[in-house]
């Protein structure tokens, strides 16, 4: 059982295989979203609510109806947008992850504030389009991100990876971690896990934890339901008649490594007992 003073994993998944690697390794809480690959769009209604019958961690939903690095939503954009966070909510989703810019890069609050009122007091995490802000005014950013009622901001540190932007993250968090958590993430590994947490002294970070499931099976999880269906397990591959190059593009996909969110949660609760 985790205390309150454990460094926690917030895993980010768009499977339900990889839910549960994640939930049952020792993970604090989901991101749910669907394609990963394209950065995390909104996920599924059902997937949602399937996780929630046998999942106890808390499940953040994402909200972001379509790819793109700009964040900048038309009404219509917004207008669905707002009708999955409240079909979501409704399914029982713990939280939602969202982050809307203007055209000059800044917070769009008018939209901010919708999805905070729609999400009916649930927490709300900004995601990164808080790194393709302004870096000069970041700590103005933050001011406004907390008045506006987010209670965390997952940031890279204005850099493609949490590694590299350590030390503006390490700034945001010595400046701010009173009234709002600031989450490492993107590109956070076994490998820098460790220098990450020393450096930065988050209380919280963000990983996806994945492998690719065509290498040997690591997730050696399986959950079965009353009527004996297995719904979860090791990674199989698909036999089918297509040419070759094609099955190999079917075959290779990510996941996440049960094993690799061990040992994040290893090197986290070393670190914790430590501080």
């Amino acid at each position: 059982m985790s205390s309150s003073k454990d460094i926690k994993l917030e895993v980010c998944v768009d499977s339900i295989a990889s839910a549960i690697a994640a939930a049952e390794s020792g993970a604090a809480r989901l991101e749910l979203c669907s394609a990963l690959s394209e950065g995390g769009l909104t996920p599924t209604i059902g997937i949602l609510k399937s996780l929630k019958g046998f999942i106890a961690i808390p499940i953040y939903c994402m909200l972001r109806p379509r790819s793109g690095d700009d964040f900048i939503y038309t009404d219509y954009e917004m207008q669905a947008l707002l009708t999955d966070l409240d079909m979501l909510r409704e399914q029982g989703a713990d939280g939602f992850v969202f982050g809307s810019l203007t055209p000059t890069r800044s917070i769009n609050v008018k939209q901010c504030q919708q999805v905070l009122e729609h999400a009916h007091g649930l927490p709300v995490t900004f995601h990164r389009a808080f790194d393709i802000t302004d870096m000069s005014r970041m700590q103005e950013t933050v001011r406004q991100i907390i008045e506006l009622g987010f209670k965390r901001i997952l940031t890279s540190g204005f850099k493609p990876s949490a590694h590299e932007g350590i030390e503006y993250i390490a700034q945001l968090i010595a400046k701010n971690h009173r009234d709002i958590v600031i989450m490492p993430g993107a590109g956070v590994s076994v490998g820098n896990l460790e220098e990450i947490l020393t450096t930065t002294k988050c209380i919280e970070f963000h990983s996806s934890a994945k492998s690719k499931a065509d290498a040997p099976p690591a997730n050696n999880i399986t959950l079965t339901t009353s009527d004996n269906n297995v719904i979860a397990g090791n990674n199989l591959s698909m036999d089918c008649d297509v040419i070759s190059t094609a099955r190999q593009d079917l075959l290779i996909y990510e996941m996440t490594d049960a094993n690799v969110v061990r040992k994040m949660v290893f090197i986290a609760k070393a670190m914790s007992e430590k501080n």
